[in-house]
């Protein structure tokens, strides 16, 4: 008898698994170079690219496709469009982050704006006759790798499985170092407005906290307590699950959860940006924030509605 053999299926070039596969290619060929040579640097930003678009895709390539034209969610959904010269163009870089900053919890701004500023090296590099990563150093490379494990995380997977067991260490103790250098510097930081705080005098003291507590009430944010001044605050965040609604009555009141991103308080002029700085601070928990709407309101058309004042302090 003969047997007819079967072709291997080929994975849709924009499944989350294709992409995965590319993304270990790519740090094969950057782990054969030195952590502080150029082309490690060139390298690790086509692994970021490939992991942030396979993150997104993991959910649905569609995704990934660019909306101008539906053959390209057509192409997504694994058809093959019959539209003449058709070539699938996918969203942009900043797109790509942008959805995985709602999607993924753990996919903070600072892991964002990370991931923008290092693929932005990757264009100045490949459309410019700069070279940004011959006088790069190293301190990178943490930021890469804490992008890299919470991408994998979202596979179930550990960094090990893109660099092996060897790199993983070694990205490890760079994750921790670079957590313990932000706790510092956001320590040092407190201090130095307490300090200056603490020589004003009781008169512009409760002038400031005055306008503080006003500025908070009035501002959307999560209020919390400066942790220079002990003034009221605010914390400003990105949305971490769908809002939770519920009827109470002829009211609809909308719960969502937050992850804090930053902070300020307009008594001391503290600042401080970045979730592993507010965790260092104690200002990295989860809030809520909490909407009220009247009924018939929250349903009609878009530009009748008009919604109650939001509550910007619930635990």
């Amino acid at each position: 008898m003969s047997s007819k053999l079967k072709a291997a299926k080929t994975a849709h070039p924009w499944s989350s698994d294709a992409l995965l596969a590319k993304a270990q290619r790519y740090a094969q060929e950057m782990l054969s170079f030195d952590r502080d040579d150029w082309q490690f640097g060139l390298l690790s930003t086509f692994v970021l690219e490939f992991l942030l678009r396979a993150a997104l895709a993991r959910v649905s390539p569609t995704l990934l496709a660019d909306a101008k034209d539906w053959n390209n969610t057509y192409f997504a959904l694994g058809h093959s469009p019959k539209a003449l010269r058709f070539l699938p163009k996918s969203i942009d870089t900043n797109s790509v982050l942008t959805r995985l900053r709602d999607i993924l919890p753990d996919f903070t701004t600072e892991l964002e704006g990370f991931s923008a500023q290092h693929i932005s090296r990757r264009n100045e590099e490949l459309h410019a006759g700069a070279t940004p990563f011959d006088s790069l150093s190293t301190d990178w490379l943490s930021g890469f790798y804490s992008t890299a494990q919470v991408l994998l995380k979202s596979f179930g997977y550990e960094l090990a499985f893109l660099v092996g067991t060897e790199e993983e260490e070694f990205a490890d103790q760079l994750i921790e170092a670079s957590r313990d250098k932000s706790a510092q510097a956001v320590s040092k930081a407190v201090n130095a407005h307490k300090t200056v705080w603490e020589a004003k005098s009781s008169e512009d003291k409760t002038k400031l906290e005055r306008q503080a507590s006003v500025w908070a009430t009035r501002q959307a944010g999560h209020r919390v307590k400066c942790p220079a001044c002990a003034s009221d605050a605010l914390i400003f965040g990105s949305a971490v699950t769908a809002p939770l609604r519920r009827l109470d009555g002829d009211l609809i009141i909308e719960t969502q959860s937050y992850l804090p991103s930053k902070f300020e308080c307009v008594a001391c002029q503290l600042k401080i940006a970045g979730l592993s700085q507010l965790t260092a601070c104690g200002l990295g928990a989860s809030y809520k924030s909490t909407h009220t709407y009247d009924a018939a309101e929250y349903y009609a058309p878009e530009e009748d509605y008009q919604g109650y004042d939001d509550d910007n302090n619930e635990p």
